[in-house]
């Protein structure tokens, strides 16, 4: 049974350490071939047209060129999943403001392509027919070969060069008659240069400390304190393995915690963004992680009367402090505006670190 109970726990930190799952895109299109469509009729030579990979992740490909004076054609392809595809116009490179070309292809409607106006980052913000992009009759979209492909013409002596990709979530396409579109899966903003077609990711500002000062926090109050909690629990018959264990989980949690907030604060004074609340919980949280350090400085011998009150207090901090990190950092993911992917691979390593929990929970249960 210790055995058994050790080897869990080692699958635990190993899967959160080292990832859970590895999602390979497989690209069914490339520059490399010609763009040869059934059942469409293009109104311009496709040889004409200049061929890009725009977002390499989602083997997104870019076909373009100024077919006419004044008329822009574009045809983006993807992997087909199931959900639609879009391409936003930006004049900063954010999705608030932007004007966007959506497609999918259903079992109920066949191909359908919708303009947005992405007003802002809520489903009641972004609005069907509306944007200031203005597109001739043509239009299409099709499945082919396990790709998709949207095809539009943009009315524009020269277009907007921000340009900003993303993919829906698999299952989740907009029905008549709203359309309403859902949060995307996946998203990235580029820029292009339409004379020598150099695409490149611009990402927002600051992109790159946002998301550490999200990654640090998630792995270190968010998942490393979940872990340390667990061998506390569970790993008590292997003293005093489990306490230096435990003690170094936490360690590593804790200052993870630490930079993270730190980035938090530094986030906070670049872009003056208005997250009262999110600060609150973290700093609330690290004073709970600092009472927590000086418990331990401050813990009884075993065999004294204070013990067990010392062990109901540091227990319950402990625990509160998880209940509102994990909280926190869902809360944080949503101001991010990071997509469900953020949302789904935390609540997958969540919900793995659940399941292990109730499996040694029953063990300890029965054994008693």
């Amino acid at each position: 049974m210790k055995e058994n109970s050790q080897f869990i726990v080692f699958i635990t930190i190993t899967i959160t350490i080292f990832g859970l799952t590895a999602i390979v895109n497989s690209q069914t299109d490339s520059c490399s071939s010609s763009l040869n469509l059934q059942n469409v009729n293009l109104p311009f030579d496709a040889a004409s047209l200049n061929c890009h990979a725009v977002w390499d992740s989602q083997s997104y490909i870019l076909r373009y060129s100024q077919t006419t004076p004044g008329t822009w054609t574009f045809v983006l392809s993807a992997p087909a999943a199931n959900s639609y595809i879009a391409m936003g116009f930006s004049s900063n490179g954010q999705m608030t403001g932007s004007s966007a070309i959506v497609g999918w292809v259903s079992s109920t409607e066949g191909g359908v392509i919708k303009r947005y106006y992405l007003g802002g980052t809520s489903s009641d913000l972004v609005e069907v027919d509306k944007g200031n992009l203005v597109l001739t009759n043509f239009s299409f979209i099709t499945n082919q070969s396990s790709t998709v492909y949207m095809g539009f013409q943009l009315v524009a002596d020269q277009p907007q060069s921000r340009l900003i990709y993303s993919v829906g979530p698999t299952g989740l396409l907009p029905v008549a008659p709203n359309y309403r579109l859902t949060e995307h899966f996946d998203k990235v903003s580029t820029t292009i240069n339409y004379i020598t077609g150099q695409t490149s990711s611009t990402g927002s500002p600051y992109t790159r400390l946002r998301r550490s000062h999200g990654a640090l926090n998630m792995l270190g109050w968010g998942i490393l304190m979940i872990i340390g909690i667990i061998v506390a629990r569970h790993l008590k018959s292997y003293d005093p393995l489990w306490f230096y264990l435990h003690i170094g989980i936490q360690s590593f949690a804790f200052v993870f915690g630490i930079i993270g907030v730190i980035c938090g604060f530094v986030l906070e004074n670049k872009t003056n963004a208005d997250v009262s609340a999110h600060k609150a919980l973290g700093i609330f949280i690290l004073v709970l992680g600092c009472l927590q350090v000086m418990a331990f400085l401050a813990r009884p011998n075993k065999v004294s009367k204070a013990r067990k009150y010392w062990n109901w207090y540091h227990q319950s901090v402990g625990r509160l402090l998880i209940i509102l990190a994990v909280a926190n950092v869902f809360y944080g993911i949503h101001l991010g505006d990071e997509g469900t992917g953020w949302n789904a691979g935390y609540g997958a390593v969540l919900a793995i670190l659940v399941v292990i929990a109730v499996i040694l929970e029953l063990k300890l249960w029965f054994r008693k």
